[in-house]
Order: C-alpha cells, then structure tokens, then sequence
C-alpha cells in the first residue's frame, strides 16, 4: 500500500484559525467550488517543494543481511569502531550497590565521565553486573558502549529531583506536555557520535509509575522524561535488552542520523499513558527492526515537531525502515505518523506487522494548523487479528463559513493522547 497525504499548512508566525461556531450563516453556493479549488492548489504547491525521496529499493537492500530472511537495516549504524573499545570498567567499580535500594546517580555520572577521559580517544564501555541498580539521569558520550548483562535491572530514581529539567525541544517550542522545561530522560545524550546500548538481554526500568499517577490526578508540573533519549547524535545501535515502564515515550532519537534500534523487547502497561515504544523524531536513516513492543500508545511513531516550531526547525524524519515489529495496544496503532508532523516525514517503509488486540495497525494522523507533509510511505505484509481499524480514512472538511481547514477526520472519533493535541 501506497499512501501520499499533504496536510494543511500553519504559518511560522501565528497559530491556524479556529473553526468558526456553528450555526454559520447561509453559504454562497460557489464557496465550496473555489474551497476545493484552494485546496487542489494549495496541495500542488506544497508537493512541488517536497524533498527527493530516495529509492525506496536503496532502503529495503540496505544492511548487513543478518536479520530474518536474510534482510536487516542494521548497516545503517556505522560506528567506526564496530562495537571496540579501548577501555571497559564496571559500575561497581565507582562504588554503585546492585541492592535496589541505594541511589547509584553519582557513580553512574562518575563511571561515564572517568571511562571518557581514560579511553582518550579509543572509546569506553561501561558493563552493568546482575544486580538492581536505582539511578537517577545520567548522560552518556561518544564512543560508549553501555553494557547490560543478564540479570542486571537498571531501575528509574522514584524522586523527580533525580531527573532534573531542561529546555524544551526547539520543535515544540513551548513544551510538550506543560508549559516550560521538561524531565531529562533516565539516559540521555547530545551531540554524540557512535552510541551503543546493547547488552545480554539486561533490562532498563523507568518505574513510571509515579510519573503516570501525577499525569492521571493532574498534579504534572513538567513534561515528563523518556527512558532513553538521544538528540543531535549520529550512529546509535540500541539493541539486546529490555525496556519496561517509561515515564513517557521509551526510546526517543530525536534530531539523529544513522540509528539502529532492533531485538528489543519494550514493555508498559496497557493504560499506562503516553509511554510510545519507538518514537523517531526529525531523524534520518533510521532502522527498527525485530522488536517486540506492549505499550499504553503507539508501538512505534515517527514524528518531527509540532505546530510553528516544527515548521520553523523544518527538520523532516525520513529514510526510515520499520520491520518485523510485532505487539499489542488496545487504543493506538502498531505504527503510528504523528500527530506530531510538521517538519514533514517521507520515504518510509513499512513491512511484516504483527498487531493484535489493537486500535490500529497503521495510523496517519494530524491536527489543525499542524502544516508539514507526509509522502512515499510503503507499507506491506500486515498481519492483524481483532483490530478495530483496518483502514483509516483522510476526510478534510472544508468550512464554508470562513473558506478555512477544519480538523482532519478519521473513522476513529478522537487521539486517544490525554487532552493532547
């Protein structure tokens, strides 16, 4: 299946207008002509200035062929080092107890800054024992490998002072879920270079618990944190662990090149609010593959900004591979693009699903004002058992009052995403 959706375009400057309230006076009976007229012109224009999109060929044979039926994306990580690195410690080794009691924040922030300035150069990789580690956020380098063994649980801080706030994203401006800075991710990076988060099947907690209760009693004063989240880096390899209860979204690259995200098992509650298994976010030459996801949202969403801001950073998500994904969400999609799209996403490919028990098995979504585009999407081999939309429909209604867009209409009534837009 093919599918091409230009959206309706916001401005930089000022948020779309809203729908005028009904009742409207009576229509002249040539508006809906010259409305359908502006709209054919208006999608002309904005398909003359897309990006190129690569052959879609180009991605599907991309990769090492190591993946089932000898096809993966996996080459689209090109660390140099191929996962080498000069120096190796424990986290123990900076005085971390495994007892799931002690907070290890500072001897995890110790380990990666001591392992940096050892490896001067040659890369480091941080092993994480069997044990439950309780830390708080910590930011890793470039060049780092960290290493999760089997039985070694890294668990989320239960105190929010231990995820400090910083600036929202550029591409949405004001901040996602509140006004004002956000949550740090429990494992954060930017402006990395050849990232490896892999392991012998450890497992990464978020104990979102806390975070989703305050989201439910409306008590939230700051968008809350991701479990893993790297922004302006490029050659990531996420791989070989398990990823469970997120605050927010589990694993957001955000503004990266060169991901690859693959054999892993994500894992939420099915209520559990907004905790997205795989989000990429203005980012290119991404590979999913091999993962096995239950989440409370969207298995895996491809996004690039919201509203002005995003229009205004214009930093579109394309050259994206989605395979041989499977799981379950009782209210969302297996593969989700948006809402958030206003950079614009292009050039994706979509194949062997496996959904469940679902909303959706693929989903394109907007809403008023949101601008950007969505073209060169391919999606095949969907398997889907007992999902409620097998199709979802583009239905934009033209307003004759003010001759302006209206809010996209699906055969869904409404995001499920808590009074978000």
């Amino acid at each position: 299946m093919r599918c091409d959706a230009i959206l309706p375009h916001a401005t930089a400057h000022e948020p779309a207008p809203r729908p005028c309230p009904r009742p409207c006076r009576a229509a002249h009976p040539l508006l809906p002509v010259a409305a359908a007229a502006l709209l054919l012109a208006s999608s002309y224009l904005a398909l003359a200035y897309l990006p190129a999109a690569a052959p879609l060929t180009a991605l599907i044979g991309s990769g090492g062929g190591d993946g089932h039926n000898g096809s993966s994306c996996a080459g689209f990580y090109r660390g140099g080092s191929s996962g080498w690195r000069a120096v190796s410690a424990s986290v123990e080794e900076f005085g971390a107890v495994g007892d799931g009691v002690t907070s290890n924040t500072a001897a995890f922030r110790r380990a990666v800054a001591a392992l940096e300035a050892m490896a001067g150069g040659g890369g480091a990789r941080l092993e994480v024992p069997p044990g439950r580690w309780v830390t708080g956020s910590f930011n890793l380098t470039s060049r780092f490998t960290l290493f999760l063994h089997h039985g070694a649980f890294i668990l989320g801080s239960q105190d929010p002072e231990e995820w400090p706030l910083i600036a929202p994203l550029p591409s949405y401006g004001r901040g996602r879920e509140r006004l004002g800075p956000r949550h740090i991710s429990l494992i954060h990076g930017e402006g990395l270079d050849d990232v490896v988060i892999t392991g012998n099947n450890g497992t990464i907690d978020g104990q979102g618990r806390i975070w989703w209760d305050l989201w439910w009693n409306r008590t939230l004063n700051h968008t809350r944190g991701h479990l893993i989240e790297l922004m302006n880096s490029t050659n990531i390899m996420i791989s070989s662990i398990t990823l469970r209860n997120s605050p927010f979204w589990t694993v957001h690259p955000v503004y990266c090149r060169n991901v690859v995200i693959r054999n892993l098992t994500v894992l939420a509650p099915l209520n559990a609010p907004n905790t997205d298994g795989i989000d990429p976010d203005s980012s290119s030459e991404v590979c999913i593959e091999d993962c096995y996801i239950e989440s409370g949202d969207d298995l895996v969403a491809v996004k690039s900004g919201w509203d002005q801001y995003g229009i205004s950073v214009g930093k579109p998500s394309s050259n994206i591979i989605i395979q041989r994904v499977s799981g379950t969400t009782p209210t969302c999609s297996g593969v989700g693009f948006g809402s958030e799209m206003s950079g614009g996403i292009s050039n994706v490919v979509v194949r062997d699903l496996h959904i469940w028990n679902s909303a959706q098995a693929v989903r394109i979504k907007s809403d008023v004002g949101r601008g950007g585009y969505i073209t060169n999407i391919t999606i095949e081999n969907v398997r889907m058992e007992k999902v409620k939309f097998a199709k979802q429909k583009f239905v934009f209604e033209i307003l004759k009052c003010k001759m302006q867009f209206a809010k996209q209409k699906f055969q869904s009534n409404q995001d499920p995403k808590s009074g978000m837009p």
